[in-house]
């Protein structure tokens, strides 16, 4: 990334708080908050935080998380402990969790942590207080309203798009995680107010095995949905071949108020679960486009399971979303063996071969094209905009397409999927390292608390 090349800085947000890391799934389990501390050690010594608002987030409340999660599903993750277990039985079948959703040690306080930080940054954005939020620990989209999926228990995501519709009439939701995005296109399938475009592995065997083409979206949320299955081996350019096109037309045609982004690392090469083929840069070129729109965008994490690769490309997105430059060579930092030995921001690609040919992407980038030819231009939407610190029921807004949560039409917006996710588990990452446990020590001088204005209602 030549500094020469560079498009304008815009005044952006990031949030993180230091326990994040401290959270531990299990052991041999593939998701791995530590890769959130790994990816702030290199904001922190590459400088990139002296040019962001930087802000630990406010835990999210509980009605925070009843905006749309059900209060009985909220109640049981905030009671529930390793310890606690045998009392919940019917319970732990009822909201999946299980191996890959496991109860641990602070299970709640976890998911406040990362779901604040989602919330918080929709309201920067939505209060005009910022251009980009990022919240790194966030994306988990697989969660639905009342269960857990794929690592995910809350669905941090839903929950700041509902924020950013109290002052947009649009909300585009784009997702370049390996997995579908089916926890947030189930929530909003019914609304023409919020589009979601879902770029994901394709296949039944693919977790979560949902994301068909065919699955566009019912009632008012008709062609809202939008999704672009893919095959294994996916490189560079064929991604951004298909995802600038598909993009542009999206951004003309709903003119979207604000962007959500879940930019899960899963889909770059030598990922532990994915089977993609994608280069940090590669990763990153979406973002690069995105910024191009000049509209507000948040941008969370997602998923991806080889840690180191996870971090580098991370930061190397917070560098180039804030406009700076950084160097391919990492500055010294105490998790500075974990990039053994090459020491390098940008970890070659493998040789793996794209089975994604061109006349099938050309198929379905026209399809997806035509699909969004039969959608309104830009359609007009009643604004019921909430005062500050107020969380609006997402049944509300649905209603306003005509839904009743409790109707017999209530499967329309739950897409096809699967109860268990198909990842391995491992049981080391391909480091000798154990997650450290200390307090992060890095940059915290230079964070600032967020105004309370901004932060009414977490």
């Amino acid at each position: 990334m030549s500094a020469s090349h560079l498009p304008p800085r815009r005044d952006a947000d990031y949030f993180y708080d230091a326990t994040i890391g401290n959270f531990v799934y299990g052991e041999g389990h593939p998701m791995r908050p530590h890769r959130v501390r790994l990816t702030h050690h290199l904001v922190v010594n590459y400088g990139l935080y002296k040019h962001m608002n930087v802000f630990r987030p406010k835990a999210a409340s509980k009605a925070d998380l009843c905006a749309f999660h059900s209060d009985e599903y909220v109640s049981f993750l905030e009671n529930i402990t390793p310890d606690s277990m045998t009392e919940y039985i019917a319970q732990i079948d009822r909201y999946n969790l299980c191996a890959d959703c496991p109860v641990f040690d602070g299970l709640y306080e976890y998911c406040q942590t990362y779901t604040g930080g989602s919330i918080s940054g929709a309201a920067r954005l939505g209060q005009g207080c910022s251009d980009i939020v990022m919240n790194w620990s966030g994306g988990m989209h697989h969660a639905k309203r009342g269960e857990a999926s794929g690592f995910c228990y809350l669905n941090d995501i839903v929950l700041a798009i509902l924020e950013l519709l109290k002052t947009h009439a649009r909300v585009l939701y784009i997702d370049i995680d390996i997995h579908h995005g089916d926890g947030v296109e189930e929530a909003f399938y019914l609304t023409n107010r919020v589009m979601t475009l879902s770029f994901h592995q394709s296949g039944n065997n693919f977790f979560p095995g949902t994301g068909h083409m065919d699955d566009v979206g019912a009632k008012a949320g008709r062609n809202y949905a939008l999704n672009f299955p893919l095959d294994a081996g996916m490189d560079d350019v064929s991604y951004v071949s298909i995802f600038k096109p598909v993009v542009n037309k999206v951004m003309a045609t709903f003119q979207p108020g604000a962007v959500v982004l879940c930019c899960g690392a899963d889909s770059l090469s030598g990922d532990r679960v994915g089977c993609w083929n994608l280069s940090i840069r590669g990763h990153a070129a979406c973002l690069e486009h995105m910024k191009t729109y000049n509209v507000p965008l948040l941008v969370l994490g997602g998923g991806g399971y080889t840690i180191r690769n996870v971090s580098r490309c991370w930061a190397y997105e917070t560098a180039m979303l804030i406009g700076q430059d950084v160097s391919d060579d990492m500055p010294w930092h105490e998790y500075m063996d974990y990039y053994a030995p090459e020491f390098k921001l940008h970890p070659p690609v493998s040789n793996m071969k794209n089975q994604n040919t061109r006349e099938s992407l050309d198929k379905k980038t026209e399809q997806i094209l035509q699909q969004l030819s039969h959608i309104e231009h830009a359609p007009s939407v009643q604004m019921q905009t909430g005062q500050p610190g107020t969380r609006r029921n997402p049944d509300a807004l649905f209603a306003e397409d005509g839904w009743d949560s409790d109707d017999s039409d209530a499967d329309a917006r739950r897409p096809r999927r699967k109860a268990c996710h198909l990842a391995e588990f491992f049981d080391t990452d391909g480091e000798t390292h154990g997650d450290r446990m200390d307090t992060d020590r890095l940059g915290l001088n230079d964070f600032k608390e967020p105004p309370d204005e901004d932060e009414e209602g977490l």
